[in-house]
């Protein structure tokens, strides 16, 4: 089964995706991996990297880390396809994908992040696919931003449709819409 989750930053997204991860894995006897998406760009960057792998400590997961074309770690040797796969964030993958080291800017990263999302779901069967919803406030940003909330949305629209669960977290909370 592939998780759909989506909510406000630190309402609780990866914590109810790594226990939801960890019990399907138990339950269904498959090995558990951890997707690391984040590519740290700096001090507060590494520390919250540290801090989710202490989270994590303990847990059974095999931490894959990679930052862009997300299917590429599916040919790894020792990495099982029938694992579950917890990809967390979808919002890391799209910014890495969208904005180079090089200052480059990739308009068709959202169109390609979601054909690569959706092939790594249909080749694993069981993926939690976690993501910040950045896209309902009034605020009205710069042309790049704008550009990359349309683009997240855009991916986070096509893993819902492919998903079989879609969660929203709020505070903790819990609200399934499909």
């Amino acid at each position: 089964m592939n998780l759909f989750i989506s909510g406000g930053c630190k309402n609780g997204k990866s914590s109810f995706a790594q226990k939801e991860a960890k019990r399907q894995a138990e339950e269904e006897g498959r090995p558990l991996y951890y997707v690391a998406t984040m590519i740290p760009s700096d001090g507060e960057d590494r520390e919250r990297i540290r801090r989710h792998i202490a989270d994590r400590e303990g847990w059974g997961f095999t931490t894959l880390e990679r930052g862009w074309d997300i299917t590429g770690l599916l040919t790894r040797k020792g990495v099982d396809r029938d694992g579950v796969f917890l990809v967390d964030s979808v919002t890391a993958l799209l910014g890495n994908e969208m904005f180079s080291e090089k200052g480059e800017i990739n308009e068709a990263a959202p169109q390609r992040c979601a054909e690569d999302l959706a092939r790594f779901a249909e080749m694993t069967g069981h993926s939690l696919f976690v993501s910040d919803f950045i896209y309902d406030d009034a605020h009205i940003y710069d042309e790049l931003t704008e550009m990359y909330r349309r683009g997240l949305a855009y991916v986070d629209r096509t893993l819902a449709g492919i998903c079989d669960r879609v969660i929203e977290v709020s505070f903790g909370c819990l609200e399934i819409w499909k």
